[in-house]
């Protein structure tokens, strides 16, 4: 695994993450960009993956229908609430899990009507 620093590539507007060619990409906490051989599994997925995955990919399909007003009070939310996860994280959350108390909780902090 190599971990280089991440701003030129920024700077180039450029945003590197998942498997290119014989290379996984991804950027650290710090921003720095991280990248290793790519490993593909050696067996197929298992029906819980597969369960997790498509609960995951019907999150982001759901959030790709959300009007963009409504992307930014999930994210105004997440912030205001000071957690340590974006709008996107909160509603991948509650699509994946269905736990709207913690939602709920979120609204409270925030002041802002995420369920509505």
């Amino acid at each position: 695994m190599v971990s280089t620093d991440n701003w030129l590539l920024g700077a180039l507007g450029f945003r590197v993450t998942g498997d290119l060619g014989p290379w996984t990409f991804y950027t650290s906490a710090s921003k720095s960009l991280v990248f290793f051989p790519r490993m593909p599994a050696k067996e197929p997925a298992s029906p819980a993956q597969i369960t997790q995955r498509e609960k995951f990919a019907t999150a982001g399909a759901q959030w790709a229908q959300l009007s963009e007003e409504k992307r930014r009070e999930w994210e105004r939310a997440a912030r205001r609430a000071g957690v340590r996860a974006t709008g996107y994280n909160l509603f991948t959350y509650l699509v994946a899990t269905g736990r709207k108390r913690t939602i709920q909780t979120i609204e409270r902090q925030s002041g802002i009507a995420l369920l509505t």
